[in-house]
């Protein structure tokens, strides 16, 4: 039982990840991730109406091959700049690179439909994620105090970055 474990987890985290369009088929299993990742998480129809918005850009992540999603980005679009709304992988897959993959395939789309600049808040404690947008070029350019509920009642601050895309 042990190598069967050993072998899921190390085919994991080297595994190719694939990220494709989410639409409102994929609520459930979005929802479900985005519960489990923050204090207040949106439930399935919150996460439907996001889908079908027009002015929403959503990519879902996956293992090459496989259908089932393992994390999302959701952006809304304005004009020429867009805000992210929501990224999140579930814990399982956290640090196995998928984040990465999502990330490029999401800006990728959101450049497809003109956006010239990208924002987002991020909670200052998520070290991870701050790496993460980091390495695709966003830069912190303000600070949100108390703005993130945490599961344990306390409210954390957020980075406010951005990137420019040229």
């Amino acid at each position: 039982m042990f190598w069967l474990w050993f072998w899921e987890s190390w085919f994991d985290r080297t595994a190719d990840w694939a990220a494709a369009q989410a639409d409102a088929g994929d609520a459930d299993e979005l929802a479900a991730i985005h519960v489990a990742s923050f204090a207040r998480g949106w439930d399935v129809p919150e996460m439907e109406d996001l889908l079908r918005d027009r002015a929403v850009i959503a990519c879902k992540l996956m293992r090459e091959g496989r259908a089932k999603p393992f994390g999302f980005a959701i952006s809304r679009i304005a004009g020429d700049e867009a805000e992210v709304l929501s990224v999140a992988v579930a814990e399982s897959r956290r640090g196995s690179g998928g984040g990465a993959t999502l990330m490029a395939r999401h800006l990728g789309r959101l450049a497809g439909h003109g956006v010239r600049r990208v924002v987002l808040e991020v909670d200052e404690d998520n070290g991870a994620a701050i790496a993460l947008y980091r390495r695709f070029g966003f830069v912190e350019v303000g600070k949100r105090k108390a703005y993130y509920a945490r599961k344990d009642g306390t409210r954390g601050a957020a980075k406010v970055m951005a990137l420019e895309m040229r």
